[in-house]
């Protein structure tokens, strides 16, 4: 077949600036490019020429404030079988006009078909242009379906995943020199790794974890608070929050430590720094792509009761979940659990790997992705699964 994947006009692809879509497309699109014509369109950057071919896959690249008019234009030039449009469903009835013989799927990475960014008339316009809607989570499909009951029979969950070749576990060999590598870099080295990874915003928490620090260090005097992230992917600006931030951990010292933005490809090492990692999501997540990183790097997990994260997390199996989200002594409260009890907390990381290596793979995903191209351009399929291989 003959795909398109348009990603988001945010971030360019390959993710040299982070992006969850864009590090999801960097893992499958390699590997559906092994028996397809697939074709990346993404926004222009300094470090990335307009167009080019990597790992089989063929990269076109517009400018941002031209994006959505040159993809648009581009797209009936090649006659692509199926163009999958991620995360914007506004612009798919354009691109369907402008190649009204391609097959279109939507994927949602987040509430999509909300009414503050689709009115009736546009979401019933993308629903009708498409023929599979394709979610990150159960929870985001509630969000559509809630809205447009009877978009349901369009529907799939399609979860994310991970690279099963650039994550090691905690407890490999190789992975015990990037450990002490990098808690040697920051100044940790022979303490307690609290991990968060996520842009520097209140709808993601990080305040209540340096709030949680004086309840664990009454208890675990060694444990660090390492907070991985900018105010928004590659943008290490100070903001009001970030200076909040800043304030709320100087009484601690060096037991908060800022990393800043860390490229995407060096992600996967972080996580080895860690004895548990913990995603304070205060909003309804879509479902943070950082639970299965967490998981594929057998990194104990702390998650909150938000959106689509307990759909991955169960609460005792895999990881913990907070329901009293919104107060410190919640997270305080179990991480101390973690640090207390290392045998237990060894267990839900290892049941964490062995639960995305079985089923969370970018090879997974890719072949999940496939199946859904195929049923959407007309080609039977078997053993069907929803969200899963």
């Amino acid at each position: 077949m003959k795909i398109a994947l348009i990603c988001t006009e945010k971030l360019p692809s390959p993710a040299i600036k982070g992006g969850a879509i864009q590090i999801m497309i960097d893992g499958v699109s390699p590997l559906l490019a092994k028996d397809n014509d697939v074709t990346v369109y993404s926004i222009t950057d300094p470090e990335l020429p307009q167009q080019e071919k990597r790992n089989g896959v063929k990269y076109i690249r517009f400018p941002t404030n031209t994006f959505i008019g040159s993809v648009a234009r581009s797209l009936p030039k090649h006659s692509y079988d199926v163009v999958h449009v991620f995360n914007r469903p506004k612009n798919v009835p354009r691109y369907k006009a402008a190649s009204p013989q391609s097959k279109f799927v939507v994927s949602l990475h987040n509430d999509m078909f909300n009414k503050l960014k689709l009115n009736d008339v546009e979401a019933m316009n993308t629903i009708r242009s498409v023929e599979k809607i394709m979610t990150v989570s159960d929870y985001i499909g509630t969000t559509v379906t809630d809205r447009f009951p009877s978009a349901k029979s369009k529907l799939q969950t399609v979860y994310s995943g991970f690279d099963a070749s650039r994550y090691l576990p905690a407890w490999s060999s190789s992975a015990a020199p990037i450990r002490s590598r990098l808690r040697k870099k920051y100044g940790i080295s022979g303490k307690k790794v609290i991990l968060f990874v996520g842009r520097l915003s209140d709808k993601k928490g990080p305040d209540l974890l340096i709030g949680a620090m004086k309840e664990v260090l009454a208890k675990h005097k060694d444990a660090v608070l390492v907070i991985v992230g900018g105010k928004w992917f590659s943008d290490d600006t100070i903001n009001t929050y970030v200076r909040t931030l800043h304030a709320l951990a100087k009484p601690y010292g060096n037991k908060v430590v800022f990393t800043k933005f860390v490229p995407a490809n060096q992600i996967p090492d972080y996580f080895l720094m860690a004895d548990v990692f913990v995603c304070s999501s205060q909003w309804q997540e879509p479902l943070a792509r950082v639970h299965y990183e967490a998981m594929a790097a057998g990194v104990p997990i702390i998650t909150t009761k938000r959106g689509g994260n307990p759909e991955v997390i169960k609460h005792g199996v895999n990881g913990l979940v907070a329901e009293n989200y919104q107060n410190p002594s919640t997270f305080a409260s179990m991480i101390n659990y973690m640090f207390s009890n290392p045998d237990d907390a060894e267990r839900m990381a290892r049941n964490g790997r062995q639960f995305v290596e079985s089923d969370f793979t970018f090879d997974h995903v890719a072949n999940r992705l496939l199946r859904v191209y195929k049923e959407a351009y007309g080609i039977a399929t078997t053993n069907r699964r929803r969200g899963r291989r």
